[in-house]
Order: structure tokens, then sequence, then C-alpha cells
């Protein structure tokens, strides 16, 4: 039987929220693209955050899913079309767009530049557009769209208006894109640690946890899964929070 094929972006760290997302569907029987960008990983997260890529390969494929790992530097205005033509000519048609790539540098409202809000809308928004927009010219037998989001915006500026933009963009998508059946939701994961928590950061957010606990990259990846099923292609233009409880302590 023919596997789906899912394009995950963002899948640069062994740790991170699309690594999780990779491995979860991996398990559930579909064939990943992957798209990753070293340099934008060691920029936010330190020189040895890009490292185990061939690793988590190794293991996706131990789970029976063809891989092909596509780097991309999404500020590029061509690379959405070149990630979208690569899955395919690697994999064929692709049936679940999820766009977990972000760039984010902290920075508030007096002190953000104007070159670092134009690179987060960049990436953030303009680059997961174009993906949409190509992911949909090729989607002739439908398909889901999935979009990580998040509500961090004072101290956070540019990342959080760049993802703002984003919601609107895919609930755009789940309105103009039904008649393709293709659906599309946000996902508001909320505090997830992949790496870039201190202890005194951990510990604050635990303790405003309901659950006791930090969400992981696995918990994100059980929605996920289900949003680009079959199962789950009813529920479009939605923007779902899914973190614990955490939204509902503050």
């Amino acid at each position: 039987m023919t596997r789906p094929v899912a394009l995950i972006t963002g899948v640069g760290r062994t740790v991170g929220i699309g690594a999780g997302i990779a491995r979860t569907l991996a398990s559930d029987g579909w064939d990943l693209a992957l798209s990753y960008w070293s340099p934008a990983d060691e920029a936010i997260f330190g020189s040895a955050a890009a490292h185990g890529l061939d690793e988590l390969i190794v293991e996706l494929e131990a789970s029976g899913a063809r891989v092909a790992a596509i780097p991309a530097d999404l500020e590029r205005v061509d690379a959405a079309a070149s990630v979208v033509s690569k899955a395919v000519e690697h994999l064929g048609p692709v049936d679940a767009l999820v766009l977990s790539h972000a760039w984010d540098i902290d920075s508030g409202l007096l002190d953000t530049s104007v070159e670092q809000f134009d690179k987060h809308f960049a990436i953030n928004t303009r680059a997961s557009w174009m993906l949409i927009v190509e992911f949909a010219r090729q989607a002739a037998s439908g398909g889901a769209i999935v979009a990580l989001t998040s509500d961090h915006t004072a101290g956070n500026l540019p990342y959080g208006a760049s993802k703002g933009a984003l919601d609107r963009i895919v609930i755009a998508a789940a309105k103009e894109l039904a008649a393709q059946g293709i659906s599309a939701n946000v996902l508001n994961p909320g505090p997830i640690d992949t790496g870039w928590m201190t202890d005194d950061v951990r510990q604050t957010l635990v303790a405003m946890q309901p659950s006791g606990r930090l969400g992981t990259p696995a918990d994100v990846a059980n929605l996920v899964a289900f949003l680009v099923s079959e199962r789950g292609r009813w529920v479009t233009g939605q923007l779902l929070t899914s973190d614990g409880g955490f939204s509902i302590s503050i």
C-alpha cells in the first residue's frame, strides 16, 4: 500500500517539535520530506544545535518511512517552490504540510530593528504563505495543513507579530482551499522544552502548568497526527490550543 507523504518544515534538531512530529508520523505510516536550515538552528540555539539530523533520519527509516532531507533557507523568495518541488520529486505528491519552522530572536517594541522585523516576517509568515500556495497547487487529491503558532508577543514582538499574521493566512487557506479537499488549522502548543529553557524558566513554567509538567514534542505530534489523518479532516479553520492547561492558568 502506498504511504502518504508529509512535508514538515523546521526539522533540523533531534529535540525539536518538528522532529517529534516526524517520529510520530513515521510510526503512523507516513513518508517524510523534512526541510531544515542549519545556520538558523545554530544562530538561535548554538553551534551544536544542528547535530544529529543524520541519526534522526536513520531512526525514521528504521520505522519504515522513506525520508527526503531538504536544506532550505526559507528567507529566500524561491525557497518554498524549491522545497515542495524536491519533496514531490523524491517521494511523490505531498498529502500534508506541517509548518513547524520559525525564526525567533527576542526583542521588544522599542528595540526591534527593521532588519529583524522583516526577517521574522520573511521566514515565519511569507515563506509559510508561499509553502501553502505550492502545496495547494500540487494537492490534486486534497490534503491537510497544520501550522505551529504562538501567542508570545510582549518582549518578543517580531516573532509574535509574524505568528499572528500566519494565523490569519492559515484560516484563509481553510476557506479558500476547502473546495480542493484541503483542511487547514493552526496549533498553539504552549511552552515546549526543546532546549531553549534555562532552569529558572523551566521551574517557573512548570509551576504554571495545571498538569505539573511541561509539554513535549510528542504531545504536539499526537494532535498533528490526528489533524493530518483522514479522521481529522473535518476539523478545519481552527486556532487550536493544546497546552496542558497552561493558557487557563495565566
